[in-house]
């Protein structure tokens, strides 16, 4: 065994085949969602096939994919047509133009219970403030609008402020708590032991006893037997709820990795598909007081979490919230996503995509093709302004060493 592995090489008993084909729908969704909004920037809602290559990066499109073959798969959706120049343009049909307006009202409706969502994150942060540029990788996930940076974080004025660099060429804005609401320092798990009632106003977050509700996958029986005492141990362990100070924690203790399991319990329980890009959740490592090498914390505890390995960028989902492929209790902006699934990479043959395999064919089939997506124009490669959609850019997508994976499988 060789560190030139990859983790996926070694790690194909432990993958969970329906939470695979919920990772595989995310990436597709992913990719017309952002289209979406690359969309809704223009004035007319219709863009240049030359100018939407620039993009390709954030779509996760790599070369020599044709970004517009990937249009053609999803017609209702996406209409294509050549003007008199023969330059290919890309628009939204009717049906795409209604979902874009739905889910803008779904987005606004649900904007204060986002906007708990981020107070309750700056609560949980040491020091009660987080970067702008690092929430931003959180938009969607927690159903926050486009405009969030630049209008959204101004209306909740009584919850949270921007505020500016507090270091000498720092050059970040930050978000930063205005008032600490004692009923909000209440983790999900309590919320739900005490039948979703909300915490008094004096509740003061500290000790908890609570066990992490945990799901194996189906075939792992004889692994359970080995590390049952193991569980059970670390499941009646006590520890300090995310909303309590926990600078005082030593980085390695049995105290400090299980308040990190906590943590990073309640940012997944935030989300709308109860599932992150793991790297979303490095970037947090500091300002929630987790652990350096928390991709090992996060396959130590595969009961409580599953990594999705497929491909450079891992996701991380919480167990307990799906049943199967399907999350059990879905946000509306779930369904909604659900709704504009059903329009992508219609078949006349076969409307649904049920397997892996059906969705990984999606993606390569008819990719493979010329580079040039307009054999008249010359594609620039001058960087392009992302403007709004600058927090969607891909992060380092390094992977880990596979003598690291394994010392974490051991433990």
């Amino acid at each position: 065994m060789t560190t030139s592995k990859r983790v996926q090489d070694r790690s194909k008993k432990k993958r969970v085949h329906d939470l695979e084909i919920a990772t595989e729908k995310h990436k597709i969704l992913s990719k017309v969602l952002l289209i979406f909004e690359v969309l809704k920037q223009e004035p007319q809602q219709i863009i240049s096939i030359r100018e939407l290559d620039q993009y390709r990066r954030q779509i996760n499109l790599p070369k020599p994919h044709k970004i517009s073959a990937f249009l053609r798969k999803s017609p209702k959706l996406f209409e294509l047509y050549k003007d008199h120049r023969g330059i290919l343009w890309c628009g939204m049909t009717k049906e795409a133009e209604g979902l874009v307006q739905e889910e803008e009202a779904i987005i606004e409706q649900q904007s204060d219970n986002a906007a708990e969502l981020v107070t309750r994150m700056l609560m949980m942060s040491v020091d009660k403030r987080l970067a702008l540029d690092k929430i931003v990788h959180f938009r969607r996930d927690l159903g926050l609008p486009m405009d969030f940076r630049n209008h959204w974080v101004h209306r909740f004025p009584d919850y949270f402020r921007v505020v500016h660099p507090f270091k000498p060429y720092d050059e970040s804005e930050y978000l930063e708590l205005v008032n600490w609401r004692s009923s909000w320092a209440m983790t999900e798990l309590e919320r739900k032991a005490l039948g979703g009632m909300q915490a008094p106003d004096d509740h003061v977050a500290g000790l908890l006893s609570l066990s992490f509700p945990m799901k194996f996958p189906p075939d792992y029986k004889q692994v359970l037997s080995r590390y049952k005492g193991k569980i059970e141990n670390f499941q009646k362990r006590e520890y300090l709820s995310p909303y309590a100070d926990a600078r005082e924690l030593k980085a390695g203790t049995l105290e400090f990795n299980k308040r990190a399991v906590a943590v990073m319990h309640e940012l997944l329980s935030f989300t709308i598909e109860k599932r992150l890009v793991t790297d979303y959740l490095t970037h947090f490592r500091r300002e929630f007081v987790m652990p350096q090498k928390l991709m090992r914390l996060l396959l130590k505890h595969f009961g409580i979490f599953y990594v999705s390995e497929r491909g450079k960028r891992f996701h991380v989902f919480l167990n307990s919230a799906y049943e199967g492929s399907e999350l059990i209790e879905k946000h509306p902006l779930t369904v909604w996503r659900e709704k504009v699934l059903s329009f992508v990479g219609y078949r006349k043959k076969k409307e649904t995509m049920d397997t892996l395999k059906d969705l990984q064919e999606f993606v390569d089939d008819d990719l493979l093709e010329n580079e040039s997506e307009d054999e008249s124009v010359q594609v620039e490669n001058n960087e392009h302004n992302m403007g709004s959609l600058e927090g969607d850019l891909l992060e380092d997508e390094s992977e880990m060493e596979i003598d690291e994976v394994y010392s974490a499988y051991r433990e």
